[in-house]
C-alpha cells in the first residue's frame, strides 16, 4: 500500500468513519441493509383522491307528534277545530285523530304531509287562527242525551247510547239521571242489544285484567257498567275492554243503589 493511502486510512479510522455505498434506493444503515426513501412516492397518474365526506345534520325534531300530550297539544286541537279540521273536544293527547287533522292542514298549506307538527306548520296554524278561549280548550264534559231508543220508554231501563256517549236511567219514560260513558275499543267492542243485569259487585276487581271495577253491574257475560278511575283521569283518550265506563263516581254509586238484578239494559247506536 502506498504511504499516502495508508495515512488516509489511519485518519479515517481515527475519526470513526466507515466506508459507505450510496445507491438509488436509499442509504444503508452501515450493516449492508438499505432503507426506502422517506419521501412518499406521488400517486399514479389518472387517480384522484376523493374529497372528505361532508358532515350530516339530523332533521329538526317536530314541535309535536303522535304520542305528545299537554296544554300545547290541547291548543293545537282547538286551533284545528277553528278551521273545521278537528271535530272532537280537545283532549291534550296527540293521537290518530289529531294526526289526520294535521295532515289535512299540511295539505291545505302545501307542506309535507307528515302528520307531525314542524315549526313551519305551527307558525302557519297560529297565523291563521286566534288564541283559543278557555271554553274552547276545556269544553263542558256533559254531553247532550239525544233521542231515547223506543226500548227505553217503558219500565226501569239503563239506556246507553253509543252515539251520544251517555247513559240515562229511565223510569217509566222519565229520565231520572244521566252520565257520560265510554266504551270498548274496536278490538274489544261493547256489545249492542237488549240485556238484563245478571249480578252486581260494589268492589269488583277484574279477574282477567286485575283492574278495579267499582260499582260493577254485569249485563252481558264479562261486560258491565262500572266506575272507571282511568276514564275520570284521561277522558276519551282511552277505552275499556268492552265494559261501559262511567267517570262520575257519585252518579254511578247512586245508580248502583237503585238497580236490581234483572233490570233491563239497552245498548244502542
Amino acid at each position: 500500500m502506498p504511504a499516502t493511502a495508508a495515512v488516509l486510512l489511519v485518519a479515517a479510522l481515527a475519526v470513526g468513519c466507515r466506508p459507505v455505498t450510496v445507491t438509488k434506493t436509499g442509504a444503508p444503515d452501515g450493516k449492508g441493509v438499505h432503507h426506502a426513501p422517506t419521501t412518499p412516492a406521488p400517486p399514479p397518474l389518472g387517480r384522484h383522491t376523493p374529497p372528505p365526506a361532508r358532515a350530516t345534520h339530523p332533521a329538526p325534531r317536530p314541535v309535536m307528534a303522535f304520542g305528545s300530550q299537554g296544554e300545547r297539544v290541547r291548543e293545537l286541537q282547538a286551533r284545528l277545530a277553528q278551521l273545521g279540521l278537528f271535530t272532537h273536544s280537545p283532549t291534550g293527547y296527540y293521537g290518530s285523530l289529531t294526526t289526520t287533522a294535521v295532515r289535512a292542514f299540511q295539505r291545505q298549506q302545501g307542506l309535507p304531509r307528515t302528520g307531525a307538527v314542524q315549526s313551519a306548520a305551527w307558525r302557519a296554524l297560529r297565523a291563521r287562527t286566534r288564541q283559543p278561549t278557555r271554553t274552547e280548550l276545556h269544553p263542558p264534559t256533559t254531553r247532550p242525551i239525544g233521542v231515547l231508543d223506543r226500548r227505553c220508554t217503558t219500565g226501569r231501563v239503563i239506556c246507553i247510547s253509543k252515539r251520544s256517549n251517555t247513559l240515562t236511567w229511565v223510569v217509566d219514560g222519565r229520565i231520572a239521571s244521566a252520565m257520560d260513558v265510554r266504551f270498548g275499543s274496536q278490538y274489544t267492542p261493547t256489545r249492542e242489544g237488549t240485556f238484563h243485569i245478571t249480578f252486581k259487585s260494589r268492589r269488583h276487581v277484574s279477574t282477567i285484567y286485575h283492574t278495579a271495577m267499582p260499582y260493577a253491574m254485569f249485563f252481558s257475560g264479562g261486560q258491565a257498567v262500572h266506575y272507571s278511575a282511568d276514564f275520570a283521569a284521561r277522558g276519551y283518550t282511552g277505552a275499556s275492554h268492552g265494559c261501559v265506563n262511567v267517570r262520575d263516581k257519585a252518579k254511578i254509586a247512586a245508580l248502583f243503589g237503585e238497580v236490581g238484578k234483572g233490570t233491563k239494559v239497552v245498548v244502542y247506536r
